[in-house]
């Protein structure tokens, strides 16, 4: 290990008390602004103290590193074609989040051997008593190689926007997970709606019609209003909480994460329990 991964490992030597929650930001489609929500939530959690590392998983769309302004040194895949450990290629972000790379390569994770599946798991499980939370920002839609880590991660958020297309296609991701794993909490977030009237419509009417059709409840974590530094904070690859906390869209997502973290009080699952289940649902192919 070198010496900027030793410092950044000592940075966040684990507690006793620390063990991570794994929250996985899905969405139904692309285009929604997912990954901005990963980003500025995991952010958000950090300005409140928390210790955070945010994993780019989004297969062949990763785009967390340009979002935030950083050029990675190198990504997961490193793992497995090198002898780097895990704490080598943590790059550090605004408020001292962690992110790791997911890279163009890692759309074949799923075609790995054995052997460095096993690598990539071992080195992962090192983590996980060293942070409060641990964000998954996945590919919208279910595909191969990501819904087992939305699967095995202990809350899901899905991300919406009010358009009806969005809505379909969040409604079949919904559908999706609920028919593999129905006791999975799901936490419902509407992204760019034009009011606070539209926000709570489309909140609403989401739950309602998974109530009917799904027989489930959902979370309603949220919505976050068209603003326009969003986009101006992406032109300047910086996250929208940073550049501007008193915009509309930052003290939204400021009141999400208070609810979340004040509603939410249940404990993680085991980190340990997570990677085993994730490796389960991979030799399972699922």
């Amino acid at each position: 290990m070198n010496d900027q991964a030793e410092n950044l490992r000592r940075l966040v030597e684990p507690t006793e008390t620390t063990e991570a929650k794994v929250i996985a930001v899905v969405s139904g489609k692309g285009g929604v602004g997912k990954s901005n929500v990963s980003l500025n939530f995991a952010i958000s959690l950090a300005q409140r103290g928390k210790k955070v590392a945010v994993l780019d998983l989004d297969i062949g769309m990763a785009n967390l590193d340009i979002l935030m302004g950083l050029t990675p040194n190198h990504h997961i895949m490193d793992l497995l074609d090198s002898q780097m450990s895990i704490w080598d290629i943590i790059e550090k972000g605004p408020y001292g989040i962690a992110y790791i790379a997911g890279g163009s390569g890692f759309s074949k994770f799923v075609e790995l051997d054995e052997e460095r599946m096993q690598r990539f798991f071992s080195q992962l499980e090192m983590i996980g008593s060293h942070y409060d939370y641990i964000i998954l920002d996945m590919g919208a839609g279910a595909s191969k190689g990501s819904i087992q880590f939305v699967l095995a991660a202990d809350d899901v958020f899905v991300v919406t926007t009010p358009e009806p297309p969005a809505m379909t296609d969040a409604y079949a991701m919904v559908k999706y997970i609920f028919l593999q794993e129905e006791e999975k909490p799901l936490y419902l977030i509407v992204n760019r709606a034009e009011s606070e009237k539209e926000g709570n419509r489309t909140l609403e009417s989401f739950k309602r019609v998974a109530q009917q059709f799904l027989k489930k409840d959902l979370s309603l974590l949220g919505f976050i209003p068209s603003d326009k530094i969003v986009q101006k904070a992406v032109k300047a690859q910086t996250p929208f909480v940073v550049m501007d906390k008193e915009a509309k869209a930052s003290k939204a997502m400021f009141q999400l994460t208070s609810s979340y973290i004040g509603d939410n009080q249940t404990s993680p699952t085991k980190f340990k329990n997570f990677i085993s289940k994730v490796r389960l649902l991979f030799k399972e192919k699922v």
